[in-house]
């Protein structure tokens, strides 16, 4: 169980510099934060009246140079934490830069002879550094306005740790007398209590959040611009988890991508560290990271110049993690990482939001400059089928389902893939070379039945020796959602400007859009969190499990829910002649496995893979 400690500091009585108002009770509604709210199992407080440390002998907390210094000196000489852990250190009060460093100004810091009665940042990183904790997160409430600050404001990079400061150099950092506490502390409070889609759980989403926020503050409260902003060394540790009660799927998976680019770049020590960091905000069951654990120690002696092979990194069927095994066959790939945007809307279809995001893939190569890109998905569990006011009966009742990790199609299959597949020797049933109604290599296959995909997927999986099938309904949908639970991965509604269907109609307050009157180019839209292309709209897709009516009994690992007898299979997704109430991520349709449809040209699929076994 990783354990979490904390030092707040507010000054407000200096005996050299000008009095501040709220410095004191910015720090004491920290260590309430530490203390109840996420409950960390240390907590020092150093105020004008603070109690002392009980140690022998105590340990005043009167914030001065020396008492300051001999606690920091004192408690972290030597490890007390270890990596894995958390150690947040904040700081409320006066703060200069002199002599090319950056400093806190303590009750007794002369601002004539800085060097020598201020507290230099870089030693208070040193020494926090050297407790053991691999996730050292600063908060520096300081620049504030003293009257005669001298030379600019603090604000450099600190080795090995995340600081977050509450203005430029160039700025003051304001107290708020109507919300007696500093703007930048008001908007951290506020920050780190948001649960939910919009909260703070990492680095990046807060660093943007009070980017935001705290400029907001001040023009509420008529002072100037204040723009704080965060620097983070690596910079992978933008992605740290900070509250892991807090973090996403999506959160898990970009911090694991960090770490395998790590591993690759050859820099196993901080490899190390970000694994372990997946595996505290996985709970100590992620076993990518276990894997991890027992793959880097034999990296760790190695040069760090990236070897000319790589090991790949696989997906074993069965397994929910990513693990490292050698390549079984010729076809086997290395994983690789693609950046792409998100964006949310909200009901009026209107973006509210838009931001970067990363995936791993595999390409698998089908021969003559064609190729199918597979999106590593992540282990995790979401409520599958649609809450009270949405949906339809089939849709209900929502039920929590545990996913294990798997690799799917970044796209529909596309008219290209199905040729070169359909080109390889028969093993159930024949193919046809071209069955596609709207024509192009870069559309998606349509006008197939649940039999011409199974077949599909088994000449793939002979080809290339891997496991290729169908998606299960749960994979689809908990693929879909990428860790959202409106009705689009999108947010509440959908345009005709993120997904192919009739825009001729509505859902929410959105507008009408375009109704193309038939397929088009896969990825042609932004994809969801996952990296995941056209998952609303284009064509419908099938899946592996045979239609039931309800979820009452569905089972809640995943796994397809067959029924012999029933040959009704399920297709998910919408269409590109479909109304956009179908598009959504729980809305369910069924078909013959054999038939092709009254409106055959807009039923497609995507595989799903995995990899690491052999058939």
């Amino acid at each position: 169980m990783a354990k979490n400690w904390a030092i707040a500091i507010g000054i407000n009585q200096y005996n050299n510099l000008q009095h501040l108002n709220y410095a004191k009770l910015d720090a004491e509604a920290m260590r309430d934060w530490f203390e109840k709210e996420v409950r960390f199992d240390r907590v020092f407080l150093f105020t004008e009246d603070s109690i002392a440390i009980p140690t022998s002998p105590p340990i005043p907390t009167q914030p001065t140079y020396g008492n300051l210094r001999r606690f920091l000196r004192a408690n972290f000489e030597n490890p007390l934490l270890a990596p894995g852990d958390n150690l947040w250190f904040f700081f409320a009060g006066h703060g200069c830069r002199s002599t090319e460093r950056d400093y806190l100004m303590l009750i007794d810091s002369d601002p004539g002879d800085v060097e020598h009665t201020a507290i230099p940042v870089d030693y208070v990183t040193q020494r926090l550094r050297r407790s053991g904790a691999d996730n050292v997160v600063l908060f520096l409430d300081a620049c504030r306005d003293d009257g005669s600050r001298r030379g600019e404001g603090i604000g450099e990079e600190h080795q090995g740790v995340v600081t977050f400061y509450s203005c430029s150099p160039s700025q003051r950092s304001y107290e708020i007398e109507q919300l007696q506490h500093g703007s930048f502390t008001q908007a951290l409070l506020e920050g780190l209590k948001i649960a939910g889609a919009g909260n703070c759980a990492t680095v990046e989403r807060l660093d943007r959040y009070l980017q935001s926020r705290v400029p907001t503050i001040n023009q509420t409260h008529q002072k100037t611009p204040q723009h704080p902003y965060a620097i983070a060394e690596p910079a992978t540790k933008l992605h740290l988890i900070l509250l892991p009660d807090y973090a996403t799927l999506h959160d898990i998976a970009t911090m694991k991508i960090d770490a395998y680019q790590a591993e690759v770049k050859g820099e196993w020590e901080l490899a190390r560290q970000l694994w372990i960091r997946v595996n505290v905000a996985a709970r100590g069951s992620d076993m990518q990271a276990i894997e991890a654990f027992s793959r880097i120690p034999q990296r760790l002696g190695e040069s760090s110049v990236p070897p000319k092979n790589p090991e790949v990194i696989t997906l074993p069927r069965g397994d929910r993690s990513v693990v490292s095994e050698p390549a079984p066959t010729a076809h086997q790939a290395e994983l690789q990482v693609f950046q792409f945007e998100v964006v949310k809307v909200n009901a009026s279809a209107q973006e509210v939001k838009r931001e970067s995001s990363k995936a791993q893939y595999f390409t698998e190569d089908l021969g003559n400059g064609v190729s199918l890109e597979m999106i590593a998905i992540p282990s995790g569990t979401f409520m599958m089928g649609s809450p009270s006011g949405e949906g339809s009966n089939d849709e209900k009742p929502q039920h929590e389902v545990t996913v294990q990790s798997f690799l799917m199609g970044k796209y529909s299959v596309t008219q290209a893939q199905w040729k070169r597949v359909a080109a390889l020797p028969k093993l159930n049933c024949d193919l046809k070379a071209d069955p596609s109604f709207f024509k192009g290599d870069k559309r998606p296959v349509e006008q197939v039945s649940w039999n011409d995909a199974v077949e599909f997927c088994d000449r793939l999986s002979k080809y290339t020796n891997k496991q290729y099938r169908l998606p299960s309904e749960a994979e689809w949908e908990y693929a879909c959602r990428a860790g959202t639970n409106t009705p689009f991965h999108f947010g509440e509604t959908i345009t005709t400007e993120l997904a192919n269907y009739n825009g001729s109609f509505t859902y929410a307050s959105a507008p009408r859009g375009k109704n193309r009157g038939e397929t088009i180019k896969v990825g042609s839209f932004p994809p969801n969190a996952f990296g995941l292309y056209d998952m609303h709209g284009n064509v419908w897709e099938w899946c592996e499990d045979s239609w039931h009516n309800s979820y009452k009994g569905a089972p809640q690992d995943a796994s397809a829910w067959i029924n012999n007898h029933n040959q009704y299979y399920i297709l998910r997704g919408g269409s590109w002649i479909y109304y956009p109430h179908y598009c959504r991520s729980a809305s369910r349709y069924s078909l013959g496995r054999a038939e092709r449809g009254s409106i055959d040209n807009n039923f497609g699929f995507r595989v799903v893979c995995a990899v690491g076994r052999t058939l």
